[in-house]
């Protein structure tokens, strides 16, 4: 008999490599022949379902969920890359049970999109599942050279409790990415904001849940 083995993650436990693995082993002790595939719904363990189709790992620096520099992963291939929050700045960046929904920033996510386009690759999978932060991608588009301004002109920091405090963005220096295909990667369709929106159904994932819902309620 032969069985093909394509989990996706055991959420906070195992990676999905790891559930086919160890079915794999299972099912080998008693004669059968598997074939493992390692799956993702854009969540954690995108960029490794993706090294393990085929697509090569490239390592890159960028900022963890808290500012700190740590090394995270990106798939590519001739024209593609498959670039994730969770192993850039998500959840698993953070020390462990030390949760910061209102400071994380999703701008190490920014810091590996750039080094995707400069590798030259025409589309680009953001995988956004497994995030620490509430900014909205507002600290992604920081890195993709976006500033945030007050009503007095005056620069903002694209943090979570300071949203609802920018008035203009300027897009002057952005990356150009006219020439890049981007798709999502995404399990769910929630809105941004809105009783069903993300912000009221995850961010208590990511920590005490009050003040970040008062937030995106002044956005």
């Amino acid at each position: 008999m032969r069985a093909l083995v394509a989990p996706d993650k055991f959420k906070g436990t195992l990676s999905a490599t790891e559930v086919a693995d160890n079915l794999a082993h299972g099912l080998a002790a008693t004669g059968v022949h598997t074939v493992t595939l390692p799956l993702a719904d854009g969540g954690d363990g995108s960029v490794a379902a993706a090294v393990a189709a085929g697509m090569r790992p490239h390592p890159c620096t960028v900022a963890d969920a808290l500012g700190r520099p740590h090394t995270a992963t990106i798939a590519v291939d001739a024209e593609t890359a498959v670039v994730e929050v969770a192993n850039t700045c998500g959840l698993s960046t953070l020390p462990c049970n030390v949760l910061a929904p209102m400071t994380a920033s999703s701008y190490g996510f920014g810091e590996a999109i750039r080094h995707a386009v400069g590798l030259g690759v025409r589309r680009i999978v953001l995988a956004l599942g497994g995030s620490a932060s509430t900014d909205g991608g507002a600290g992604l588009l920081a890195a993709l050279g976006y500033t945030f301004h007050d009503s007095g002109g005056q620069p903002i920091r694209p943090e979570a409790h300071a949203l609802n405090r920018i008035r203009r963005v300027d897009a002057s220096r952005a990356v150009d990415l006219s020439g890049v295909e981007l798709i999502v990667a995404s399990d769910v369709t929630s809105p941004l904001t809105g009783p069903d929106g993300a912000a009221a159904l995850f961010a208590p994932q990511k920590g005490p849940p009050s003040p970040t819902s008062i937030a995106w309620k002044r956005v």
